[in-house]
C-alpha cells in the first residue's frame, strides 16, 4: 500500500522522528469514536514527555506496529471481549520494538522485543507480558523478525488454533476462507492444504485471487466483488463445504450457507463487513434461516479470540516456524512507512485496499 509523504495532514505538528534521548514521544490516540466508518479526524498525531524509565523498567523504540481489524472494535464503546480505547488515550495494537535502556533484569539494551505498545514511537514499560524474540532463530527460518506480528504471531496462531480446534478439518474435506490473501486468511488455507483438505478462498479483486492460487497453493478462489458470487463458489465446491473459517460475513457468508455440508464446522474469528455498521442491514431477516441451516444440518458455530488458546504458543512457533523454513507456508507484507501514515492505512485496512499482513515500519533502530 502506497500512501503519499503527509497524507495525515495536521498542521502545526512536527512529523520528523525525534532522538530518543530527547526522551520525546510521538503516539497517534483516539481523537473521538467513529460513527459508521472511521475517518482520520477520529485520530490525533500528538507529542509528549516521557520520564525516565524507573528501577525494574524498559523503554522501547517500536520498530513495527501491526495494524488488525479489531482495532475497530476498541474504538467503539459497546461492550465486547477487551475494553475499548478511551479517548484521548493510545490506539492499541502489537509491536515489534528495539530495547534502547534496560532496568529489568530480563532483558538488556539492543534486545528486540514483542509487545502490546500501541501507535507510538517511544514507551516506557515494564517487562511483563513481554517476548524476548531471538533474530537469530528468525534469520535461521528465514524470516524477518516482522513475522513475529503476522505468520509467526498473532495473526498466524489465530489462525493455527481457530482451524485446528473448532474446524478440526480432515483429509480430504473441502475448507473454505473468507479474506483469503489477508494475514490470518492466508495462513488458514495452507495450514488447510497441510492437512491434506481442498482449501477454497474467497478474495477480493483478480489479482488477490491469483495470488491465492498460483502463491500460496489453494486450489481454487473466488472473488466476493463477483455478481455471480454464490454461483462461483458452488462451482468451486462441487463437494460442498466441511469447515469455513469465518472472517467477513454479511453476502460471503449468505453464499457459503447453502453450501455447508452435515455437521460442518464454523470458527468465528471475525465479522469485517459489520465492524462499521450502526444499524441493522436492510432486507428481510435472515435468522430463521440461518437457524434452520444450523438444526437441519447439524453445524457448529463457535466464535473464539486467539487468547483462548494461548497455552498452545509453543507448539504454534514450533509447527508454523518448521513448515515456514521447509517452503510449506508463505505470506505476504503490506509495509507503510512513518507513523503519521497509520490512520489512513488502518481505515484503507478496513476497506480491503491491504495485500498481507498490514504493518507500519519506524526508521532510525539498530535492531534486526
Amino acid at each position: 500500500m502506497k500512501i503519499p509523504p503527509g497524507h495525515f495532514g495536521l498542521p502545526g505538528l512536527a512529523l520528523n522522528v525525534l532522538h530518543c534521548n530527547e526522551m520525546t514521544n510521538r503516539r497517534i490516540v483516539l481523537a473521538s469514536r467513529p460513527a459508521g466508518e472511521p475517518v482520520e479526524g477520529n485520530f490525533r498525531l500528538e507529542t509528549e514527555e516521557l520520564a525516565p524509565p524507573a528501577d525494574g523498567e524498559l523503554l522501547l523504540k517500536t520498530k513495527y506496529l501491526s495494524l488488525d481489524p479489531y482495532m475497530r472494535g476498541r474504538m467503539s464503546d459497546g461492550p465486547s471481549y477487551a475494553a475499548p480505547v478511551e479517548v484521548d488515550a493510545p490506539m492499541t495494537g502489537g509491536s515489534v520494538c528495539e530495547v534502547l535502556e534496560s532496568r529489568a533484569t530480563e532483558f538488556a539494551a539492543g534486545d528486540m522485543v514483542q509487545a502490546f505498545t500501541g501507535w507510538q514511537e517511544y514507551s516506557v514499560v515494564s517487562p511483563k507480558g513481554l517476548r524476548k524474540l531471538d533474530a537469530a532463530l528468525f534469520s535461521a527460518i528465514g524470516a524477518p523478525v516482522s513475522t513475529a506480528l503476522g505468520i509467526l504471531g498473532m495473526p498466524g496462531m489465530t489462525a493455527y488454533t481457530g482451524l485446528l480446534n473448532i474446524g478440526q478439518p480432515k483429509p480430504g474435506e473441502t475448507v473454505v476462507v473468507a479474506a483469503a490473501s489477508g494475514a490470518v486468511g492466508s495462513a488458514v488455507g495452507q495450514i488447510a492444504k497441510i492437512k491434506g483438505c481442498r482449501a477454497v478462498g474467497i478474495a477480493g479483486g483478480a489479482a488477490k485471487c491469483s495470488y491465492v492460487v498460483k502463491e500460496l497453493g489453494f486450489d481454487a478462489c473466488v472473488d466476493h466483488h463477483s455478481p455471480t458470487l454464490p454461483a462461483d463458489l458452488k462451482a468451486a465446491c462441487p463437494g460442498g463445504i466441511d469447515v469455513y473459517f469465518e472472517n467477513v460475513g454479511g453476502k460471503v457468508f449468505e453464499a457459503v450457507l447453502p453450501l455447508m455440508n452435515e455437521f460442518a464446522r464454523v470458527p468465528v474469528c471475525g465479522l469485517i463487513s459489520q465492524y462499521n455498521m450502526v444499524e441493522l442491514p436492510e432486507g428481510r431477516d435472515r435468522t430463521s434461516l440461518v437457524m434452520r441451516g444450523i438444526l437441519t444440518k447439524r453445524i457448529t458455530f463457535r466464535g473464539f479470540i486467539v487468547s483462548d488458546y494461548a497455552t498452545q504458543a509453543g507448539e504454534c512457533f514450533r509447527e508454523m516456524s518448521g513448515w515456514l523454513r521447509e517452503g510449506r507456508l508463505k505470506y505476504r507484507e503490506d509495509v507503510v512507512d512513518g507513523l503519521e501514515n497509520a490512520p489512513g492505512a488502518f481505515i484503507g485496512l478496513l476497506e480491503g485496499r491491504n495485500f498481507g499482513k498490514l504493518l507500519i515500519r519506524f526508521q532510525g533502530l539498530s535492531g534486526a
